[in-house]
């Protein structure tokens, strides 16, 4: 061998050697530990919020980005998977862990049918295990053990929850409007939700318990009483079938949810006026003893149908009657007032009783539809319909003035009356001798 070619190798052979050597005192990853410093301090744990060592507080490095599982897994072999295959950057990390594994089982006893979401271990020494893959496939597995003791396993449930109904039309016609929640809560608990879970399976609807005797979170009974919001004449959720969710967590973790199906049909806020705020009055003159006769067009210009009830257009008063006493002279008891019914009223200015006391349908039965709800028969007047509404007024006593103002409403009883639709169009009437 020439003496230059021998130069040439030695040369090539100490620049690798320089190469391996540099690599190695680099710190090349695959040469370090995937996963270091796993602790769990203390070692002993009693998870039951008698605030002593309720909880361990965990350690664990790793030294390059990985997918990290851990388990548990007690005397019988069974494993208890805290976290699977999560992915990691290099890095230190901790938490406090207080017994609690994400479980989603079914679960079901004479009270109680739903999910268990999460539930601490039963008590017991269990070997947990770290194992961590990284992205070359290099796998690591740390092992150790943690004891459990005194645990409370105790599981809260919502038991016998249960709807009020499972057809629900959010409109404010005063049937069907609002749905009840009730369920027994058997142990204390940290968190009470109650929401309405949308069809897309994300979106959530809170529903607010009614507070009573037994506090929220308490045991007890508790009871919510659902609108949609429809009483903040806010817009309810969109008409579909939608799923009531329960869900509870007590003081340790322990974590379940039931549910329900509801659904939605017809939802959304009235809105009615009087057809451009016009009430025509037969004369400007009436003598006492004579007749006032007015002639509406009320107009549905909302998204649901609104109800309505009698006295039918064209009913005759007397001025010192109201729609209460007629119901009482004509023993037709839906004429009184009605949560949820709306009715075209005329009001008067020396009125000195229940207001708009001229009260009417808001249409003729050709207007209306008539719809029969759980066995009874109620009318409606649909989304852009329109209901002609005319009543007569016998003025057959005196007023405490010649000269008194009569003027139309619509009225959303027990609702209230929008400000667009009180005092419409006011006509000031002369009442004479007879």
């Amino acid at each position: 061998m020439e003496r230059s070619n021998f130069k040439k190798i030695l040369i090539a052979l100490a620049f690798g050697a320089l190469l391996s050597i540099a690599w190695m005192l680099s710190g090349c990853s695959s040469f370090k530990p995937l996963i270091t410093d796993v602790a769990f301090q203390p070692s002993t744990i009693s998870p039951n919020a008698d605030g002593k060592n309720d909880v361990t507080h965990v350690f664990y490095r790793l030294s390059r980005s990985a997918n990290l599982t851990v388990y548990f897994t007690d005397a019988h072999g069974k494993r208890y998977y805290l976290r699977k295959s999560r992915r990691r950057s290099a890095g230190k990390y901790d938490l406090f862990w207080g017994g609690v594994i994400p479980t989603h089982e079914r679960y079901q006893d004479k009270y109680f049918d739903g999910i268990v979401l999460d539930r601490v271990l039963p008590d017991g020494t269990y070997t947990y295990t770290f194992e961590a893959v990284d992205d070359s496939g290099h796998r690591q597995v740390v092992t150790g053990h943690i004891k459990i003791e005194n645990a409370d396993t105790e599981l809260p449930e919502l038991r016998k929850f249960s709807l009020s109904q499972t057809i629900f039309s959010p409109n404010q016609d005063g049937i069907d409007d609002r749905v009840g929640i009730t369920y027994y809560l058997n142990k204390k608990a940290s968190e009470v939700l109650v929401y309405l879970l949308a069809p897309d399976g994300i979106t959530k609807y809170p529903i607010d318990e009614v507070e009573r005797n037994v506090p929220p979170g308490s045991p007890g009974i508790h009871y919510y009483d659902y609108d949609a919001g429809i009483d903040k004449r806010a817009e309810p959720p969109p008409d579909g079938t939608y799923t009531v969710v329960g869900e509870v967590t007590d003081l340790v973790g322990n974590h379940t949810m039931v549910t329900r199906t509801l659904t939605i049909t017809e939802g959304g806020v009235p809105r009615a006026d009087i057809l451009n705020g016009v009430v025509d009055f037969s004369a400007k003159a009436v003598p006492l003893g004579g007749k006032l006769v007015f002639t509406a067009t009320v107009e549905n210009i909302g998204k649901v149908p609104i109800r309505t009830s009698g006295p039918p257009p064209g009913t005759v008063y007397h001025i010192g009657e109201n729609f209460n006493t007629l119901a009482k002279r004509s023993g037709n008891t839906e004429w009184y007032e009605q949560p949820g019914v709306w009715r075209f009223g005329i009001n008067f200015e020396t009125n000195a009783g229940v207001p708009y006391p001229f009260r009417f349908a808001i249409g003729t039965e050709k207007d209306l539809v008539k719809r029969v709800i759980h066995g009874k028969t109620y009318y409606y007047l649909l989304p852009g319909h329109r209901g002609l509404v005319t009543g007569t007024i016998i003025i057959d006593q005196k007023q405490p003035k010649d000269h008194v103002y009569f003027w139309g409403g619509l009225i959303h009883e027990e609702v209230g009356i929008e400000s667009f639709n009180n005092y419409v169009d006011p006509h000031e009437i002369y009442i004479g001798q007879p």
